[in-house]
């Protein structure tokens, strides 16, 4: 009933998860239940600026004032109530990046995203140093490339951390980060479960071999671990999240996470043998391991759970921004015709019609490489559509071959992980917009990687959500109770999943298209050098 919310909202039996995506900040307010309550939202997007993917911190505070305060007006609208506490308080944004900060915290350089793609001799020298694959997101990369890079700012860096750690720090007053996170940042000692100290000191020695004279375990943040305390909302927190002053300080807070981690958490994939796929901007796989990988592979990131476990990941740069451009032009021409039809019915019209399209695309090919994309070792990008003069042209091939082209990246780190490394999953789940209309992507996805794939409502919020429930999971947290057991016993029990096993016609339909689009990639290579 309304009022038992309410009394619930008041007497702040809540948590309260927020998100910085790469299109859109978005809070969820969940009750005791982990059901959802209440939801805001801002959105926002990353700017080019001298060659650079940024976001101005004043546009993270713009974006998180507006998404906390359209979450108040929408706890006032439903319960007539006004949000003036949470039980329990969690932050999670973009992984990996570089956001570094002087001894009077002060930005010395724009923020660098993990869209950014110009650290690749820093990520082989660091690669082959370490014996690890260190990708060109990580924050150890770009600290890495601005010291080769002669950057007068590295001299008088004092703290390095990510969007979540950077928000966290500044509600709190606390430099932590949440493993998951914090594995992006730099490699991470699964025995220990900090920074893999002998790393560390290697860094140290090459740095200096540069001419940079630091200590890079003193900029790193803190590690925490899932159900760890991260510190208490501040008054200059509180006032800082929502400058109208209802909000009151003292509220505990989780380790920040990464949307990779809060994804995990958000489809139960936190356990060996599972996995997901989320897809947005970007889209990537996390895949929780039994054991550590044979070999380095430059198309797998080690990574880890909330929980501290081993994760492989693919991660992708570019994900479902061409195809959602070309469904935008779609909606303009419908518009010009006096069709009176939303962009989500478009959505689900077009991507129904790809249902029917021929299986293996018939010759249509697209890249949706809007920036660089490292495990195709491309620099940059440029979107391409290229079809052969006898192809199939028609709407369903159309949209299909640009839903496989969303796909293809990732298919090709899976393979690698799958075939190469032999590595089993159970169940993959997926979340993201690309699977809101029901039983397409989800279809295309187990056909991409020939596994049975699986959604479920609630995961409908995403990572918001999920770092809302890792908050939960502070407030509830009984002695020794791992995060995986709380998410199987506590939030999953009673979850309906709808789950799509892979049709023997796709997944050889995605196997010659990936065979095309292997063979293709020197188009797209030219493309970049040409255009």
């Amino acid at each position: 009933m309304v009022t038992d919310i309410a009394a619930d909202i008041a007497e702040g039996r809540t948590a309260l998860g927020i998100e910085l995506g790469s299109t859109r900040i978005k809070a969820v307010l969940i009750g005791p239940d982990h059901g959802s309550l209440a939801v805001g939202s801002h959105d926002w997007e990353n700017q080019f600026v001298d060659r650079m993917w940024t976001y101005s911190l004043e546009a993270v505070w713009a974006g998180l004032q507006d998404c906390y305060a359209a979450l108040a007006a929408d706890v006032r609208q439903r319960y007539g109530v006004e949000l003036t506490t949470v039980g329990a308080l969690g932050v999670s944004a973009m992984m990996h990046g570089y956001l570094a900060f002087d001894a009077g915290d002060e930005l010395l350089t724009p923020f660098r995203t993990w869209r950014n793609t110009n650290t690749g001799p820093a990520t082989e020298r660091l690669s082959a140093e370490f014996g690890h694959n260190i990708p060109h997101r990580w924050s150890v990369a770009h600290l890495y490339q601005a010291i080769l890079n002669g950057e007068e700012h590295v001299g008088r860096l004092a703290h390095l951390t990510t969007l979540a750690g950077y928000v966290h720090w500044q509600l709190t007053g606390e430099k932590v980060l949440g493993v998951g996170d914090a594995s992006g940042m730099f490699p991470i000692d699964a025995g220990t479960g900090g920074y893999d100290a002998t790393m560390l000191a290697r860094f140290d020695r090459l740095a200096a071999e540069a001419g940079a004279e630091l200590t890079l375990a003193e900029l790193l943040p803190a590690v925490k671990t899932a159900g760890e305390p991260a510190g208490e909302l501040t008054e200059a927190g509180a006032k800082l999240l929502d400058p109208s002053g209802r909000l009151r300080p003292g509220t505990p807070l989780c380790p920040p996470e990464g949307d990779a981690g809060t994804g995990m958490v958000a489809t139960n994939s936190v356990a060996p043998r599972t996995g997901n796929v989320s897809a947005g901007t970007s889209i990537f796989a996390m895949v929780v391991l039994e054991q550590p990988l044979s070999r380095v592979h430059r198309e797998l990131d080690l990574v880890t759970t909330p929980a501290g476990d081993l994760v492989a990941m693919v991660h992708c740069n570019n994900g479902a921004s061409e195809l959602n451009a070309w469904v935008g032009l779609f909606a303009e021409f419908a518009k010009a015709l006096g069709a009176d039809a939303d962009s989500s019915k478009i959505f689900e019209t077009v991507f129904t019609a790809a249902l029917d399209g021929a299986p293996d695309c018939a010759g249509l090919m697209a890249y949706n490489y809007l920036s660089g994309e490292p495990i195709t070792d491309l620099q940059e990008g440029r979107p391409l559509f290229v079809r052969s003069p006898d192809s199939r042209f028609d709407l369903a091939t159309f949209f299909r071959t640009h839903l496989f082209a969303a796909l293809a990246t990732l298919r090709i780190g899976m393979d690698v992980l799958q075939k190469n490394e032999g590595v089993g999953l159970d169940r993959m789940f997926a979340h993201g917009g690309l699977f809101k209309t029901k039983g397409v992507a989800q279809r295309f996805l187990a056909a991409a990687i020939d596994t049975p794939v699986s959604v479920g409502d609630v995961a409908a919020e995403g990572g918001a959500w999920g770092i809302a429930v890792l908050a939960a999971f502070l407030r509830d947290r009984e002695p020794g109770q791992q995060l995986a057991g709380y998410l199987g016993d506590r939030v999953f029990a009673d979850v309906a999943l709808t789950t799509e096993t892979p049709a023997a016609a796709d997944v050889a339909g995605f196997a010659e298209f990936i065979r095309r689009y292997v063979a293709a990639l020197p188009v797209e290579q030219a493309a970049v050098a040409h255009v």
